[in-house]
């Protein structure tokens, strides 16, 4: 009886595609099917609270801690809604998500 010789594949493996959890749905998902989104910081508020924008990052290339949302709004209302905006780029203070809704809208406007 033939012995059997196992061929290895001699194609490089590929790293697998980066995956990131939605703040919003909390489903998993390619890197390349979510928005990342960023915190910057707009001013300091007279009670020396800090308030922080939310802003979209579609190139990914904003500096500073980034949080991934699926391009829609009911995902962006369910993680303003269980508060994952603050925990999930990781600042106390208001947030300000108005950028981050305009682009949204102007996306689904354009689809």
């Amino acid at each position: 009886m033939p012995e059997r010789t196992s061929k290895q594949s001699t194609a490089p493996k590929r790293p697998a595609a980066p995956v990131r959890t939605c703040i919003g749905c909390r489903k998993r998902e390619l890197a390349v099917d979510l928005l990342r989104i960023v915190a910057q910081e707009c001013e300091t508020g007279e009670d020396g609270s800090h308030v922080f924008v939310v802003v979209p990052d579609p190139q990914r290339r904003l500096p500073g801690r980034g949080a991934w949302l699926h391009p829609v709004s009911v995902c962006s209302t369910a993680a303003e809604r269980r508060r994952a905006f603050g925990r999930a780029l990781r600042v106390s203070g208001h947030l300000d998500i108005s950028a981050l809704e305009k682009y949204l809208e102007n996306r689904h406007e354009h689809s």
